[in-house]
């Protein structure tokens, strides 16, 4: 989703300091300084109050107390905090109204680091016209357009999503999601859908984090996916290549680790040298004399040999040659006439 660079337009750094500036206490700078991790990492409850020798409970106390004032002065006393949320709501609408803090993060600052993206979801939380989700099992910490959605609904949205995505059943496109959740702005669902941890994306389709052809978690997850969107079957070296060239995370994978998974997966069938096909294709394992033998069981009768030749080519990639000496040369198999041939008593 963070596909809309811009230059900063913010001096994010300095907008933070100087609204921690507009607290009195040490203290109470120091509770959200750390526990929104606006110069380091974001630390706990107990691990604050161990600093400043209180309870966690006190911690929690305090740090609600702080940002409730904050919001409550915002718009009126906080420095900057009305440009700041014109500019969050500028880049939200070209977002489809609602964003992960990293897609935002990645639009209004350079190195869109963990400090860079806790900053911006602090200035968020303080802006009014702003809806925050905070990250849990089920969402990216994410913000939305308050007159979009308040939490709850934003929440409902994303269900009604995932809902639909399980009811198509198979990875789709974000036209088809949008279709079946009644929702004609397609940005938005597809806003809505990337702030889900049970959704993800892949060449453009939308489906289940469990769905491999989304979210291939392996190599022989990856290697499924490059079959299953070629539509063919491919030698093992044209695998590694399309690999090295797809948008996987990791594709750092050797020709040889490639060659090893397809060897020990079942969804993989070998039918040539070297070259796989998906056994959900119909493709079954098996030697060329196997093939040929199924062949013979299935028909039931003798089969002149280029009749059989054209049978086992639907399932096997190899010369004629190789099935005309296997068909010869082994002992399963007898010619009963001229160039036909049945399986042997």
């Amino acid at each position: 989703m963070a596909d809309q660079k811009t230059s900063p337009v913010l001096n994010i750094e300095n907008i933070v300091g100087d609204i921690l500036g507009t607290i009195e206490r040490e203290r109470e700078r120091e509770i959200v300084s750390r526990r929104f991790g606006l110069y380091d990492r974001k630390e706990t409850l107990e691990q604050i109050g161990e600093l400043l020798g209180i309870t966690r409970e006190r911690v929690r106390q305090l740090e609600k107390a702080v940002v409730t004032r904050l919001k409550a002065t915002a718009e009126k006393d906080l420095p900057n905090i009305t440009d700041v949320q014109k500019t969050f709501i500028e880049q939200l609408k070209k977002m489809g109204g609602v964003a992960r803090v990293q897609d935002l993060g990645a639009t209004l600052t350079t190195d869109n680091s963990r400090t860079d993206q806790a900053r911006v979801s602090f200035l968020a939380q303080l802006s009014p016209k702003l809806v925050v989700i905070d990250e849990n099992d089920h969402f990216y910490q994410s913000v939305g357009l308050a007159d979009l959605h308040n939490e709850k609904a934003l929440r409902d949205q994303v269900g009604k999503v995932i809902e639909a995505i399980k009811k198509i059943g198979e990875p789709t496109t974000i036209d088809k999601v949008a279709e079946a959740v009644g929702d004609k702005d397609q940005k938005h669902v597809e806003a809505l859908a990337s702030t889900s941890k049970q959704l993800a994306s892949l060449n453009n389709r939308w489906g289940l984090i469990k769905w491999p052809m989304v979210n291939p978690k392996n190599i022989r997850d990856k290697i499924y996916v490059i079959l299953k969107e070629n539509g063919k079957h491919m030698h093992f070296n044209e695998i590694a290549g399309a690999i090295k060239d797809s948008e996987f995370k990791r594709k750092d994978v050797t020709t040889q680790a490639i060659h090893n998974e397809l060897i020990k997966d079942g969804r993989f069938v070998l039918i040539g040298r070297g070259i796989y096909a998906l056994r959900e294709w119909g493709y079954k394992k098996g030697t060329v004399a196997d093939i040929i033998s199924d062949v013979l069981k299935k028909a039931n009768e003798p089969l002149h040999r280029d009749e059989i030749v054209k049978r086992v080519l639907k399932s096997r990639y190899v010369k004629e040659t190789t099935i005309l000496l296997n068909l010869q040369g082994k002992p399963q198999f007898k010619r009963v006439a001229k160039a036909t041939y049945s399986l042997a008593e």
